[in-house]
């Protein structure tokens, strides 16, 4: 079995080094599959500051700036791991999700254009019944893609701001089961209707599709997910 590894790019000598560190790393963590069993989850100092071409002064600071976040924990003397959330968090994280989500649905409808709207076809419609063998295997991107676009096109940034503190972990548990129980079949669907809703500008109805669409993953987590 292949384990989950951060994929690291060499930083270069822009801004701080520090915040280059940050944004690097935290992006590194949000691409990875923390919840895929046998997940790489300890972190190397050493060899993350060969990775990154830094010292290890700004990628302290930057993993002490992560901690804060929760999103790795420093162990003093045993060493450094990325955190990953018990079930009881997941499953609160994605109910905040799905209230957070659907509200901001509710606002594209009021606030966003109708071209960036249509935007929305080009995560949704190359997934259809006839094709979807055929690029199902970029399924999991697009469906992050897709939910990330309704909270920046509701033009709330508070939405976008609290959202972004729960993204790395609703994404991971998101893209462990996407494929699971043919949930990536409903969803597609879920998704073209949810793109119907937001070009009738049917405010109500978007927010509710948006809600029960996250809420079901809510279901299958709670019933099907095992999680250390």
């Amino acid at each position: 079995m292949v384990k989950a590894r951060l994929e690291i790019q060499p930083i270069e000598e822009v801004q701080s080094l520090k915040s280059r560190t940050y944004d690097a790393l935290k992006a590194a963590i949000g691409a990875m599959k923390i919840y895929d069993a046998g997940a790489e989850l300890r972190l190397d100092e050493r060899a993350l500051s060969l990775q990154f071409g830094v010292s290890r002064t700004p990628l302290r600071e930057a993993l002490a700036q992560l901690e804060q976040e929760g999103l790795v924990r420093i162990a003093p003397r045993r060493g450094i791991y990325i955190v990953r959330k018990t079930k009881t968090e997941i499953l609160e994280m994605i109910t905040v999700w799905a209230a957070l989500e659907s509200m901001a649905a509710r606002l594209v409808t009021e606030v966003a254009s109708d071209a960036e709207i249509a935007g929305l076809h080009d995560l949704v419609d190359i997934f259809d019944n006839a094709a979807i063998e055929k690029y199902m295997s970029g399924y999991s991107d697009a469906n992050i893609r897709f939910h990330a676009a309704i909270i920046a096109l509701s033009g709330c940034k508070l939405i976008a701001e609290i959202t972004n503190g729960l993204f790395t972990h609703v994404r991971a548990i998101r893209q462990r089961t996407i494929f699971e129980k043919d949930r990536a079949r409903r969803s597609i669907v879920d998704h073209k209707e949810i793109v119907e809703a937001l070009e009738a500008r049917n405010g109500e109805r978007a927010e509710r599709l948006v809600r029960e669409h996250t809420l079901k993953l809510k279901q299958h987590v709670e019933q099907f997910v095992q999680l250390d």
